[in-house]
């Protein structure tokens, strides 16, 4: 009896070992996904770049030199030694180990003066003053005898030639133990 030629042979072994293939990777991301949610666990927020906001970027007005830009925002993240006139301002924050957010702003230059702004935020058309927080204090004024150097100098006696060296304090004087009255005490 001729049997039929089967082009593909049965394999016993790969049923077992694709089952175990794919128990192997769903076991794998389970356990990623334990370990990323397990309670209790403090995950640190990441922070990177310069932290820009709206309120600097509402500061920035056309001409300003590039010192002023850097007093408003600080030195850029980014300096490209072929593109001098642009500067890049990155920054990412992941809070908590959730999603990573991205900020990006790019000025231009144009001699030395701010040119353009491109971004994730736009310079707002009006001009904006930002509110201080800082509180002016009134504190009356000092009345100063003496300088530092006089009061200390006046404790050794050294003081100005005016003033006489302080007297000796009454106590000091009375501990004093003379070796007369020591010895009729024994």
């Amino acid at each position: 009896m001729i049997l039929p030629f089967d082009p593909i042979p049965q394999r016993p072994m790969r049923k077992p070992l694709l089952l175990t293939s794919l128990l192997l990777s769903f076991s794998l991301v389970s356990c990623s996904t334990i370990l990323n949610n397990l309670p209790g666990v403090y995950k640190i927020d990441v922070q990177q770049g310069n932290i820009i906001d709206q309120a600097m970027i509402d500061q920035l007005r056309p001409n300003m030199s590039k010192r002023q830009v850097l007093y408003i925002l600080g030195s850029p993240m980014m300096a490209d030694v072929f593109h001098e006139n642009r500067w890049d301002y990155l920054y990412s924050s992941s809070i908590r180990g959730g999603d990573r957010t991205q900020k990006r702003v790019t000025l231009v230059f144009n001699d030395d003066q701010l040119a353009g702004v491109q971004g994730d935020f736009k310079p707002s058309a009006l001009p904006v003053l930002k509110p201080s927080d800082e509180q002016t204090l009134e504190l009356p004024k000092r009345e100063l005898d003496k300088t530092l150097w006089q009061m200390i100098t006046g404790i050794f006696g050294y003081g100005d030639s005016n003033e006489a060296p302080k007297a000796k304090r009454p106590e000091a004087d009375s501990m004093i133990i003379s070796p007369q009255n020591d010895s009729e005490k024994r």
